[in-house]
C-alpha cells in the first residue's frame, strides 16, 4: 500500500512541472501579442502621419504653383468683382516664384490687355491685389474726362464704374512725368479722370480697378513689373453680401447667382 501511494503521488509533480512550463509559454505569448500591439499602433500612427505630411505637402505645392483662392474685400473692381466673392487665381498661367529662391516657374501664357490679375503691388510688400490689365509695354494711355484712350483710340469699357465725385489734382500721380509722351512739363497736373499721354516702357504693365472712382491702382503707385504678376483671375466659387445686417450673411445672403461666373 506505501509503495502504490508513493506511486501515485509520484507523477503528480510532473504534471505540476509540465504546468508551469505552460504557464511560462503563455507568459511569453501574451508579451509577443503585447509587443506585436503595440508595433501595430506605432505602425499606423506612422502611416497616418506619412499620409497627413503627403496631404499638406500636396496641397501646399497645388497653391504656390497651381491655383489660389482670393477674397475681394474692398469695392475696387467693382461691380467686376464684388466685396464677398471668392475668387478662384489660376497660378499655371503666368507661372510662379520658387519660394525662398530667385527662380520662377514658367507659365503657359502671357499677360493680356484687359486680362483681371493678382499681383503684389510695388507700393505695399504685405498686400495681394487685384486689378485689370489696361496698358501693356509700349502701349500709350491717356484718360480725358474719365474715358480711356488706348494708344490715341477710344476705349469702350463697359466693365468700368465712375461715381459723381470731384476731380482733383493729386501729387502722387506726378511719377507719370517719367513717362509723359514728349517729356516732363512744368505744368502738367494729372488728376484721377484726367492724366497722360503715358508711353508704357518694356517690361511694364498698367494696372486699373474697374470702379475708377474708388481705385489705388497705377495712376497714382506706378508701373508694375511682369514678376509680380501671382495669376489670372478665373471664375467665382463663392460669394456672399458681406455688408448684409443679417445675422451669418454667409448662409442667409449667398450670392447664389454669382456662383461659377467667369471673371473677365
Amino acid at each position: 500500500m506505501a509503495v502504490g501511494r508513493r506511486n501515485r503521488a509520484g507523477p503528480k509533480a510532473p504534471a505540476s512541472g509540465r504546468g508551469r512550463r505552460k504557464g511560462k509559454v503563455a507568459g511569453a505569448d501574451e508579451r509577443e501579442r503585447s509587443g506585436s500591439g503595440g508595433r501595430t499602433r506605432k505602425g499606423a500612427l506612422a502611416e497616418w502621419t506619412k499620409s497627413v505630411v503627403t496631404a499638406v505637402a500636396f496641397v501646399a505645392v497645388l497653391r504656390l504653383f497651381v491655383f489660389q483662392t482670393f477674397f475681394i474685400d474692398s469695392g475696387s473692381m467693382r461691380n467686376t468683382l464684388l466685396i464677398g466673392d471668392f475668387v478662384y487665381v489660376n497660378r499655371l498661367a503666368l507661372g510662379s516664384p520658387v519660394p525662398f529662391t530667385g527662380l520662377r516657374i514658367p507659365g503657359y501664357s502671357e499677360p493680356r490687355r484687359s486680362d483681371v490679375l493678382v499681383f503684389d503691388p510695388p507700393h505695399d510688400d504685405t498686400l495681394t491685389v487685384v486689378k485689370r490689365l489696361v496698358g501693356m509695354p509700349g502701349d500709350t494711355l491717356e484718360m480725358r474726362d474719365r474715358v480711356l484712350y488706348l494708344n490715341g483710340e477710344r476705349q469702350d469699357e463697359p466693365h468700368a464704374v465712375h461715381a459723381p465725385f470731384p476731380d482733383v489734382f493729386l501729387p502722387e500721380m506726378l511719377w507719370q512725368l517719367d513717362v509723359l509722351l514728349g517729356g516732363p512739363r512744368d505744368d502738367y497736373r494729372p488728376t484721377r479722370d484726367n492724366w497722360g499721354p503715358l508711353v508704357i516702357p518694356a517690361g511694364r504693365y498698367f494696372m486699373m480697378g474697374d470702379n475708377r472712382s474708388d481705385s489705388l491702382d497705377s495712376r497714382y503707385w506706378g508701373l508694375l513689373e511682369r514678376w509680380r504678376f501671382l495669376g489670372r483671375a478665373s471664375f467665382i466659387y463663392f460669394s456672399y453680401d458681406r455688408g448684409s445686417p443679417r445675422p451669418f450673411p454667409w448662409i442667409t445672403e449667398v450670392r447664389g447667382g454669382r456662383i461659377g461666373d467667369r471673371v473677365r
